[in-house]
């Protein structure tokens, strides 16, 4: 067989992504595929639900509720208050178009629970063996992930900023 090419073999391990490749991969993440969408989803209905079991406690007055926001100084307006910020957030998360705001507002008012649990009230509350403290930081996480693929959205509602 003169003249012809040896037929060239696969790589037995696909090539690393570069970091710019690996960067475009994550922003464009949810509108990739159905399983990517599907991630995507599951990410935003966990950190919704989560936030709004809470609710029930905060609003109805549970005693461990009123325990936490009375440790941390701010019972009753700090427990409705963040109630309030934790329902909007969920049903911002939930609506297709402003995922990136509920995600924005999840992350922040769950920053300020793992806080909490990092300074006054203890990873773990009444014994809870660190299940409030292990929630914050569930949501946290799949509102970190949210906001990292959807930055660009996040600019849009910024004043000053086109919708491009």
């Amino acid at each position: 067989m003169a003249g012809s090419c040896p037929a060239r073999r696969p790589a037995p391990f696909p090539q690393a992504a570069s970091p710019a490749g690996l960067s475009d991969f994550f922003r464009n993440f949810p509108t990739q595929s159905w399983p990517m969408r599907t991630i995507d989803w599951i990410l935003r209905i966990l950190a919704a639900v989560i936030l709004l079991q809470t609710l029930y406690f905060k609003f109805t007055g549970a005693p461990e509720s009123i325990y936490i926001f009375e440790t941390l100084g701010m019972e009753p307006i700090g427990r409705y208050g963040s109630g309030i910020a934790e329902l909007i957030s969920a049903i911002l998360l939930l609506v297709p178009r402003t995922v990136v705001l509920g995600a924005l507002g999840g992350a922040l008012v769950m920053l300020g629970a793992i806080a909490s649990h990092l300074g006054p009230l203890g990873i773990e509350v009444q014994a809870d063996g660190g299940l409030l403290f292990g929630l914050a930081c569930t949501v946290l996480g799949c509102c970190m992930v949210l906001l990292r693929w959807r930055w660009s959205q996040l600019k849009t509602f910024l004043p000053g900023q086109s919708n491009q």
